[in-house]
């Protein structure tokens, strides 16, 4: 492949990921034809089926990208702390942080959940990319506990289950009902005492 088409491709793949998010949040997953994300990323379908050969394999993509994005940052935000601030309560604000983009997010994930619980093969897919995605947040929370001091009590990758499932169902909540119950209200107000009661002190170095 030319170097020049070498040096384009991740710049039109970020792009086409761009406009898809924008474009599924705005109008919905199923109602978005691969020509209207074309449009909006400035792309013909040609460029298009040279990075992703569904909708479904794009959506896939933006679901590992704000996954690993996700990811990063809470680790960044809990490698800034200093060792006295890492205490249950301030780890769990930086978990139940809800960053403004969001929504865009929740809107697509959510519809392509749905529809991989009417579809099979869908399913099967989705779960596998969440597994991967939920064995780093899992490392993530063994890392971020033991920062603490302390250390999961409980099965590492269904206490990660719990916390995805806390973040999903109060966000359908906040965006319904944003005035009484903003984005990571729910998780500030719950989440150190799930913590607690779902970790032990530390054994100390053998």
């Amino acid at each position: 492949m030319p170097k020049g088409v070498t040096k384009r491709r991740p710049r039109t793949r970020a792009a086409l990921l761009r406009a898809a998010l924008e474009t599924f949040a705005e109008h919905g997953f199923h109602a978005v034809s691969i020509e209207q994300i074309c449009e909006r990323a400035g792309f013909t379908r040609g460029a298009y089926y040279s990075n992703f050969a569904s909708k479904e394999e794009l959506f896939l993509a933006l679901f590992d990208e704000h996954g690993e994005r996700v990811v990063r940052c809470l680790a960044e935000a809990v490698d800034a702390l200093a060792p006295e601030e890492c205490t249950l309560e301030r780890l769990a604000g930086l978990v139940a942080r809800i960053e403004p983009d969001e929504r865009a997010w929740y809107l697509v994930s959510m519809e392509f959940t749905l529809h991989a619980i009417r579809d099979p093969q869908a399913s099967w897919v989705l779960a596998r990319h969440e597994a991967r995605l939920r064995a780093e947040i899992a490392r993530g929370l063994e890392l971020v506990v033991r920062r603490s001091g302390r250390e999961l009590a409980v099965d590492a990758d269904r206490f990660a289950r719990l916390i995805v499932a806390l973040r999903e169902g109060a966000l359908a909540q906040s965006y319904v009902e944003p005035v009484e119950l903003p984005p990571g209200t729910l998780e500030r107000a719950f989440l150190p005492a799930l913590l607690e009661s779902a970790t032990r002190p530390a054994a100390p170095p053998a």
